[in-house]
């Protein structure tokens, strides 16, 4: 797909989500934050970084993974490894990140926003065939969440992605 202006600004993003799913989940979206994190409550929030298009969509990704005893959990009861993981570690950053970053690139085509996988680990370089097998397995849950896989709240907020027709037109 060629790649061009975004049609979204990350306020847009917020708006649409908060649309869907404040009353429904419960849950708000939240720009603005210095680290992207999920924090359960009434209501839910998940924070995304300052007001990025993609950490918006990444983040909405992983909560449309989450399960409902996850978002009961600060940052779905996950623990957050800094820069510098061992390849031990970053494997296994990638074996959890790829149905959330499969999504979230389904997420940004709908929106003309360039996706590229994220490694999330710039202190230490992975090896060029463990960012293929990464990449790879992307495309193997694009490929599973477009053959009728992809989780309700995902398919929803696709769909309302999908009907956006500028500012102020979102379905």
């Amino acid at each position: 797909m060629r790649q061009t202006q975004p049609l979204v600004t990350a306020e847009e993003v917020v708006a649409t989500f908060n649309r869907l799913f404040q009353e429904t989940e419960e849950t708000v979206l939240v720009a603005g934050a210095s680290e992207p994190f999920y924090l359960p409550g009434r209501p839910n929030q998940v924070f995304f970084r300052a007001d990025y298009v993609r950490s918006a969509l990444h983040e909405v990704a992983h909560w449309c993974v989450a399960g409902r005893c996850r978002r009961g959990l600060p940052d779905y009861g996950y623990w957050y490894t800094p820069d510098g993981r061992s390849n031990e570690r970053q494997a296994a950053f990638f074996s959890v990140e790829a149905k959330p970053q499969a999504i979230e690139s389904l997420f940004c085509e709908a929106m003309n926003v360039a996706f590229a996988p994220s490694v999330d680990n710039l202190v230490h370089a992975s090896s060029a065939a463990a960012l293929r097998a990464f990449e790879d397995r992307i495309e193997l849950w694009r490929a599973r969440l477009l053959g009728g896989d992809l989780p309700r709240r995902a398919s929803r907020f696709l769909a309302a992605l999908a009907r956006y027709d500028g500012p102020g037109v979102s379905g």
